[in-house]
């Protein structure tokens, strides 16, 4: 039996999102139900042309020869950023040795590596810049953060697909409770919205074909056809309660619990009885010291393909039955974020518990045979005190990854 740990406390946030850069654009983007699908001109010409970007240039302010790097780890700098400060943490007072990175990405710097092979078959070796490989290889976004704040402790990345940034966490969760750092920046960025990744989700029907930008995503819709690619990046701050106390900051909420687990089924599609993500929600219930009726909401995968909805759904009527938890999606808004998306989600998950507010799902309208049991929040947002909420995420190759937030007692209101 998993024994229950001290929750972590989460001080900081940091969000950059196709709703806006900063929590307060994205938080406000998810409460108003505000799809931000649009066309593409990047993807003109292929079999889907509706993504969810980021507005406005990549770029993190200050950074020198910015073109250095890719899209994802300009989103990733100024989430990071933005999760410090949130924090009250200034970089140059820190002890760098005792501060943790864990960065989850699905594809690391892809539209580097896109750009590199194109300069390759046009032009030959001597085009592909020295660059290149700093650019794409899937650690360096967590690199260029330890170089960019000055952290010496652990720097790592973790590679589970959709299930990435919520990997992340959970990483980083353990490595606090084993003592090995005393503060840890931990979250998930990705920059996928390009053609090659456009294409490959496209051939595997993956993605909606519907062309009304405010119809194409649709979580646990009957309607819904596949997801809507985005893109961006969420951190957020852990630390030790009696730590976060000694510099008198009020946490936002706390971690209580987090876990992982593979479904060995598929390499892509998700079990139907969702049996694996099932195995990790009751851990990280577990880890938290609580029981399944305290669970009262859950921010859903919820990715808006007919497979996973209907398997998540299923679970979650399976499991919490007559007393169902709300239930919300945020890629209705924000499109799938790819491995950004689990740190997304529980940076929302965490300003659900701070202000006991649960977004709608944007783009839903009715639910089918499998989704109309659950609890889902639509129309507006909710007013609901949550106890304990969960975060869920899977990824391609089964991966699944559940945290578990409960409030701060004297936290952030």
């Amino acid at each position: 039996m998993t024994p229950a740990r001290e929750p972590l406390a989460v001080t900081g946030l940091g969000l950059v999102t196709p709703a806006g850069s900063g929590v307060a654009a994205s938080w406000q983007g998810v409460l108003d139900a505000r799809p931000t699908a649009a066309p593409d001109p990047e993807l003109a010409g292929l079999p889907v042309g509706l993504s969810c970007r980021v507005a406005g240039p990549a770029g993190a302010p200050g950074v020198r020869q910015p073109w250095r790097l890719d899209r994802a780890t300009h989103f990733a700098l100024a989430a990071a950023r933005e999760a410090v400060a949130d924090a009250g943490l200034d970089p140059r007072g820190w002890d760098g040795a005792r501060v943790a990175v864990v960065l989850g990405s699905a594809a690391g710097g892809v539209g580097s590596y896109e750009r590199a092979v194109e300069r390759y078959r046009a032009q030959g070796p001597g085009a592909v810049s020295a660059l290149a490989l700093p650019a794409f290889l899937p650690n360096m976004a967590a690199g260029q953060l330890a170089l960019d704040l000055g952290i010496t402790g652990p720097v790592l990345h973790t590679a589970t697909a959709c299930a990435s940034g919520a990997s992340a966490l959970h990483t980083a969760a353990l490595l606090l409770h084993a003592g090995a750092c005393d503060l840890a920046l931990a979250g998930g960025t990705d920059a996928m919205v390009t053609p090659v990744c456009v294409s490959g989700f496209a051939r595997m029907k993956a993605l909606s074909r519907n062309p009304d930008p405010a119809r194409a995503a649709r979580p646990f819709d009957a309607e819904r056809d596949g997801f809507v690619i985005g893109e961006g990046a969420g951190f957020l701050v852990l630390e030790r309660q009696a730590d976060a106390r000694a510099r008198w900051v009020p946490p936002r909420a706390l971690l209580a619990g987090a876990a992982a687990s593979a479904d060995a089924y598929h390499p892509v599609a998700p079990h139907p009885g969702a049996r694996g993500l099932e195995a990790a929600l009751r851990l990280a219930v577990r880890e938290a010291g609580a029981e399944l009726a305290e669970v009262d909401h859950v921010n859903a995968h919820g990715t808006g393909t007919p497979l996973n909805d209907a398997a998540e759904a299923r679970l979650i009527d399976r499991v919490f039955g007559r007393r169902p938890p709300s239930v919300t999606s945020a890629k209705g808004a924000l499109g799938h974020t790819m491995g950004a998306a689990g740190a997304i989600e529980a940076a929302l998950t965490v300003l659900s518990v701070q202000h006991a507010l649960v977004p709608p799902t944007a783009g839903f309208r009715v639910g089918d045979q499998d989704t109309r049991a659950i609890d889902l929040v639509r129309a507006g947002p909710r007013r609901q005190q949550l106890r304990l909420a969960l975060s869920t995420s899977a990824g391609f190759g089964g991966h699944n990854a559940v945290l578990a937030f409960t409030p701060a007692g004297g936290g952030r209101g």
